[in-house]
């Protein structure tokens, strides 16, 4: 196996390459907590096509000119995945590759006897390049989680939802980054995300579980989200009712997003009129984006409030059929001027 670990080192080195050259580290702290991968495909000038893909996930092409097609049939974090491993392909030099349901089978960092070594280098490449641990350092930071938190399953899927990647890749990274061992590594990742979901939604009861689940709390604000058109989006805030301050929805677009549920619990089971803790549930109903604004004010006094909250989203979820919308004109102007 020691080819396959020095494929392994040699795919994670190249992605933090990849990362210094086009300056990945201050854009994702500037913006939405994640890499993108689809513009820095788009950086490295290699055509990005979504597209419907029988029976395949993603295509990377070496002639007549490199490309890489991805499929249009799965959720955005699939597709940015499959994204990441065909820019691995690119950027290590690979041959071309057909990419299938193999690909996500495969634990990142976990090469078994009789694996392509040009796929172990390019599921390294593409765990290394989303998930690298100054982005995990960075969410833990602004969330104040520390190692034995990251060993909650509800932690490490709201981990996986703010950077992008699957609950059981992001399972399979952090122990690559010695977070926890294998053997607690094996337990979570055999975790049930529906059983994550319910536990974060309190008793609501979605007609699907197939949207994410984002737990928000004041350590989220102003934040943005990049989710799909089935997430639920918790909102769960300190509230001062004893004083009379009440939470309240100020901004809400009706058409993308519609509170579900609202309830409350005490923060202290032994205290008598301190803060609460409010949960707010609102559930996407389109593609849309907007802002989601709350303010905790009493009632007699709407202009004054104690507290306010609010992130960005957009409910846009996977790509659609078509080129990358950052090549989408250059590639109008390419065919235009042939």
């Amino acid at each position: 196996m020691a080819d396959y670990a020095s494929s392994i080192r040699k795919a994670t080195l190249e992605a933090g390459r990849l990362h210094r050259d086009l300056a990945v580290q201050a854009s994702v702290i500037r913006g939405a907590g994640r890499v993108d991968v689809f513009g820095s495909i788009a950086k490295l000038d290699v055509p990005l096509l979504f597209t419907k893909l029988d029976g395949l996930l993603g295509v990377y092409l070496r002639e007549p000119s490199p490309g890489i097609l991805i499929t249009t049939q799965r959720p955005r974090n699939q597709q940015r995945f499959t994204a990441a491993h065909e820019l691995g392909h690119h950027y290590l030099g690979h041959q071309p590759s057909l990419d299938d349901e193999d690909m996500l089978r495969r634990a990142p960092f976990q090469a078994r006897k009789g694996d392509n070594p040009q796929e172990v280098e390019a599921e390294a490449f593409a765990a290394a390049y989303l998930l690298p641990r100054w982005l995990v350092d960075y969410h833990c930071e602004r969330q104040d989680w520390t190692d034995e938190d990251l060993t909650d399953p509800v932690n490490i899927y709201q981990l996986a939802l703010r950077v992008g990647t699957s609950y059981e890749a992001t399972v399979w990274t952090l122990h690559r980054y010695d977070v926890f061992d294998r053997k607690a590594a094996s337990a979570l990742a055999g975790v049930q995300v529906k059983k994550i979901k319910q536990k974060i939604l309190r008793g609501y009861e979605p007609e699907s579980y197939r949207g994410d689940v984002w737990l928000l709390t004041d350590r989220d604000a102003d934040m943005r989200i990049e989710g799909g058109p089935q997430d639920l989006l918790v909102v769960r805030l300190p509230e001062h009712s004893g004083s009379g301050y009440l939470w309240r929805v100020q901004t809400i677009d009706g058409e993308a997003l519609a509170v579900v549920a609202d309830g409350r619990e005490p923060l202290d089971a032994d205290g008598v009129g301190g803060p609460t803790l409010r949960q707010i549930t609102a559930a996407a109903r389109d593609r849309k984006s907007g802002e989601l604004r709350l303010a905790e004010m009493r009632p007699w006094q709407p202009t004054k409030p104690l507290n306010v909250f609010k992130v960005s989203y957009s409910l846009e979820g996977a790509e659609a059929q078509g080129w990358f919308k950052d090549q989408r004109q250059q590639h109008r102007q390419r065919l235009e001027a042939a």
